[in-house]
């Protein structure tokens, strides 16, 4: 039984069509018979007690208690860069092979006291470095629909399995882009929300100034519910905002006034390097809402042609830092050759060999970014050069409401097509990182299928801590697509 919504569940379960423990049992049905390689870790009895205890609700109260508990039964997908108390968290990483957590990340208790069911944890690129989710140590994730195809990284893991009907939402990270490029490589809904947003408490650090955790869903109304229970301050996390959250939900479900809003189109974003297939589909999105009244507005941010640099300077550096800590002693496996090794220096080496050459080459980098001597003329100037990003994003919005882009250069690229040129990967990126760099909220909703049926993405950005304008945008957009096919 396929649910495009959460509230198309809970209607089922009203109807006492289907209980959660029979609906997870046709997840884990599906993930048993997946070659898609999605799940690190499935967590079967967790899942099927949570479910139990669901089954004994509805025969008390006879209905889903939507109030009390807004995501009651719904089949969760985790990506394995966040922590679950007793629960293997690898982040894709040979060196936290065995690595069990002793506590939940804030933003999946909170999913789970609201009724959420997890089933697993999900695949992922090392650390959450990279654009493919080639770069696991567990192997390659399968793209849902094109099996030659990347899924798109680092939340690849996530995007297969709610695309795949493996989980019904996920949560993924998204550090330059890695919630909204796999959303638009498999057709799926990708909200990064704005940083600060959602308690990083439990996520598992790349770029601590960048990390931010996202929901991955089949549609944008079920996008809003998991940010409606994951946002909101949260005490163990320095990082966390204390402004107060939206009616996301709610927000779905109001119209859009299509004549009153402004969007902003970068042109920027619509240079050399853009596929044929992505520029026609995003702008025949556009074109569509300039004939449903929206006001169309072209916008400069005239430092776009340097947030790859600046993104991978910063991202490097602070990834240098992070990870510094997986020594052997304080965090990390201990192979039988360090445990052999004839002095210190022998020892970490042989720890650190654990990492695979993408994490490798980023920490290599940060670390020259970081020495003495260099600590100016590059993380510095990138700090920079980051604020003049933002400046240019401030500007616009001072004209527009959102702004409209393509996510993504091209659609799926093809399984190894990119590992032999690390620099062609980094530009995958090119269109998401911008707003990861200014901490911007953005969303990716599906628009249009591409060559050989692959799907394309639109992303919208909003002004910081406006989901509820960018939520409602993509709901009505997410309306309008689904009416014209």
């Amino acid at each position: 039984m396929e649910f495009k919504t959460l509230t198309a569940i809970h209607d089922a379960f009203d109807q006492k069509k289907i209980s959660p423990s029979e609906l997870i049992q046709g997840y884990f049905a599906r993930i048993k018979q997946s070659d898609h390689n999605a799940y690190l870790t499935v967590c079967e009895d967790r899942a099927r007690a949570q479910a139990r205890v669901q089954d004994q609700v509805l025969a008390k109260e006879k209905s889903v208690p939507r109030v009390r508990m807004p995501l009651f039964g719904l089949p969760l997908g985790v990506k394995d860069v966040l922590t679950m108390d007793g629960i293997r968290t690898t982040c894709g990483s040979k060196i936290l092979e065995n690595y069990i957590p002793p506590y939940t990340g804030t933003a999946v208790a909170r999913l789970e006291t609201a009724g959420a069911i997890t089933l697993g944890k999900l695949n992922m690129d090392e650390f959450a470095m990279g654009s493919a989710n080639e770069n696991s140590a567990y192997g390659v994730v399968k793209h849902p629909t094109h099996p030659g195809r990347v899924p798109g990284g680092s939340s690849g893991g996530s995007a297969t399995a709610v695309k795949a009907q493996l989980c019904h939402a996920a949560l993924g990270t998204d550090t330059g882009g890695s919630i909204r490029l796999p959303a638009s490589f498999c057709g799926i809904v990708g909200l990064k929300p704005t940083y600060g947003r959602i308690s990083r408490y439990g996520l598992v650090a790349f770029a601590s100034s960048l990390d931010q955790i996202g929901p991955m869903t089949r549609s944008v109304e079920d996008a809003a519910r998991l940010l409606q229970v994951m946002g909101g301050f949260d005490p163990m996390d320095s990082t966390s905002s204390q402004q107060k959250s939206g009616e996301y939900f709610k927000a779905t479900q109001e119209k859009q006034d299509w004549s009153s809003l402004k969007i902003g189109i970068p042109r920027e974003y619509f240079g050399e390097g853009l596929a044929p297939d992505v520029r026609k589909s995003v702008e025949a999105a556009i074109e569509q809402l300039k004939k449903k009244g929206a006001q169309i507005i072209p916008v400069t941010l005239p430092h776009t042609q340097s947030a790859v640099a600046t993104y991978y300077l910063v991202a490097a550096s602070e990834a240098s830092s992070n990870l510094s800590r997986y020594d052997g002693v304080r965090f990390g496996s201990r192979p039988q050759e360090a445990w052999e090794a004839a002095d210190p220096a022998s020892f970490y080496k042989k720890v650190r060999s654990l990492f695979g050459p993408e994490v490798k080459r980023r920490i290599i980098l940060g670390t020259f970014a970081l020495s003495s001597g260099y600590y100016d003329a590059y993380y510095q100037r990138a700090c920079q050069v980051r604020r003049l990003i933002k400046n240019d994003f401030d500007l616009a919005f001072k004209s527009v409401d959102l702004i409209v882009t393509p996510v993504a250069p091209t659609t799926a690229f093809k399984l190894g097509e990119k590992t032999q040129d690390p620099l062609q990967a980094y530009l995958m990126d090119i269109l998401t990182i911008p707003a990861s760099l200014a901490g911007l909220p953005g969303i990716s909703v599906p628009c249009a299928s591409g060559a050989e049926g692959l799907p394309i993405g639109l992303q919208v950005l909003a002004p910081h801590f406006q989901e509820e304008k960018l939520l409602r945008f993509a709901a009505n957009f997410e309306k309008e697509m689904t009416d014209a096919s």
